[in-house]
């Protein structure tokens, strides 16, 4: 008896340092997203304040992966999981990477902010990437709401709007090109916006990578070097 009870105390705070990992990404994921709508915010509006601000947090987030990264290492080491538990700490220290790696894409358009906060003709140009911006944002939100629910649908949903997120930078690219050649001498300030719209694509790249982790923590699938096509190939003949 006394075996048993000391068995299930185990065992729950075993599931509580699991619950309490995927708490911490979202936490993280929250103060992420927080960061890329502060970075477009501060870009659209011209707020160097805020642009500053934006520049300055990414050092929380490379704080919160490595304490995170860290507890999947004790848990690694300490609990020796298997099966979905294993796939969790995996698919979590993944995550966190990409996270990381989304705060430094929105700490970069903080740094191109505050160097277009002060052009008096900002507004001719800043505007450009704002839609482009709110929907790599969405696709952020979306994963993360994915991987909160676990939610397979989901996470496919979000990888699907990755072809858009990029012909939209693409066109962006072209448009900035053409403004480049019209007004020469703006051309620094268009290269800024074009890093921050990069910048954008690219989280929406991280938001479809992290959308793969929560695939691959539900259904133990490896679709990371899969098309769109290929996922949904796959998810269609997942058991439901």
């Amino acid at each position: 008896m006394e075996n048993t009870l000391q068995e299930q105390h185990t065992s729950q705070r075993y599931n509580a340092e699991l619950e309490g990992l995927r708490s911490s990404v979202l936490t993280m994921g929250g103060l992420v997203e927080q960061q890329c709508r502060q970075a477009l915010e501060a870009l659209v509006q011209g707020d160097e304040e805020l642009a500053r601000t934006v520049a300055r947090s990414d050092h929380q987030v490379n704080e919160m992966e490595l304490e995170i990264s860290a507890q999947c290492t004790d848990i690694l080491a300490r609990r020796q999981p298997a099966a979905r538990d294993l796939r969790m700490v995996v698919a979590i220290i993944r995550m966190v990477a990409n996270l990381e790696r989304i705060g430094d894409e929105a700490a970069k358009v903080g740094r191109m902010a505050r160097k277009l906060a002060d052009g008096r003709d900002r507004e001719s140009y800043c505007s450009e990437p704002q839609h482009l911006g709110q929907g790599a944002s969405d696709m952020l939100r979306g994963a993360l709401d994915a991987f909160a629910r676990l939610d397979v649908d989901g996470a496919v949903a979000i990888i699907a709007r990755d072809p858009e997120i990029d012909r939209e930078f693409k066109t962006l690219t072209r448009l900035l090109m053409t403004h480049m050649m019209e007004q020469p001498q703006r051309v620094k300030n268009m290269l800024r916006v074009n890093s921050c719209a990069r910048a954008f694509e690219r989280i929406g790249d991280h938001a479809v990578n992290l959308c793969e982790e929560v695939i691959y923590l539900v259904e133990g699938s490896d679709v990371r070097h899969l098309s769109i096509e290929e996922i949904r190939e796959r998810h269609s003949s997942w058991p439901a």
